[in-house]
C-alpha cells in the first residue's frame, strides 16, 4: 500500500520555504537600497529610539528592557570603535587568525593602512535598528515589565559607561589609532587650466 498522505505537507513545506526566501530575498534587496544614505539610517535608527525613550517614559515601565537596549549598543559601539585586528595582542596569534589584508601599523616607519572596523557601520545600524524594533515589541506586553529600580539601573549604565569608554580611549591613546576619519583630505572637481 502506498502512504500518499506526506505528500500534500510536503508541497505545503516546499510552498512555504519558496515564500520565505523570496521574503529574504525582498529584505536582502531593501537593505542593499538603503546602504548608500547612511546619514538617513541613522536619523530613522534615532527616531525608532526616541520612540521607545517616549513609550518608555509616557508608560512608566519596562525600565529591565531600556538598560538592556542600552548594554547592547554600548557593546556594539565598542565593536564599533575597536580595529579588527587588535595590536595589543600578540604578533604571532593574530597573524595565525588574520586573513589577508591591511592592518594598524605598529612602528612610524610602517607605511599606513587603513583603520578596519571590528565591526562595520552598515552591521553596527542593522544590529541597532534590530534591538530598537524588538525592544518596542517589548514594550506591547507586560509580562517583560519586570518591576525594578531604575535610578539604580542609571547610574549603573552611567559609571559602566565612563569605565568601558575611559578604557577604550586609553586603549586608542596607547596604540596610536583614530576609528574616525577627522581631518580627511578633500578634494574638489575644479580643473586646472
Amino acid at each position: 500500500m502506498n502512504d500518499f498522505s506526506s505528500e500534500p505537507s510536503e508541497g505545503a513545506a516546499s510552498s512555504l520555504l519558496a515564500h520565505k526566501s523570496q521574503l529574504e530575498r525582498r529584505f536582502q534587496q531593501v537593505l542593499d537600497q538603503v546602504t548608500p544614505f547612511a546619514p538617513y539610517r541613522w536619523v530613522a535608527t534615532v527616531v525608532l529610539l526616541i520612540l521607545f525613550l517616549l513609550r518608555v517614559v509616557y508608560a512608566e515601565g519596562w525600565y529591565i528592557i531600556t538598560y538592556a537596549l542600552g548594554i547592547y549598543i554600548l557593546n556594539l559601539f565598542l565593536a564599533f570603535l575597536t580595529p579588527k585586528f587588535d595590536p595589543s595582542v600578540d604578533l604571532d596569534t593574530q597573524a595565525n587568525e588574520m586573513e589577508e589584508g591591511p592592518a594598524l601599523p605598529m612602528k612610524n616607519d610602517e607605511e599606513f593602512k587603513p583603520f578596519i572596523r571590528r565591526l562595520p557601520e552598515f552591521k553596527f545600524w542593522y544590529a541597532v535598528t534590530r534591538a530598537t524594533v524588538i525592544s518596542i515589541f517589548c514594550t506591547m506586553f507586560r509580562v517583560f515589565d519586570i518591576p525594578v529600580y531604575w535610578p539604580i539601573l542609571l547610574v549603573y549604565f552611567i559609571i559602566l559607561f565612563g569605565l568601558t569608554m575611559r578604557r577604550q580611549i586609553s586603549h586608542m591613546i596607547k596604540y596610536r589609532y583614530i576609528p574616525f576619519d577627522l581631518g580627511k583630505k578633500s578634494y574638489s572637481n575644479r580643473r586646472r587650466v
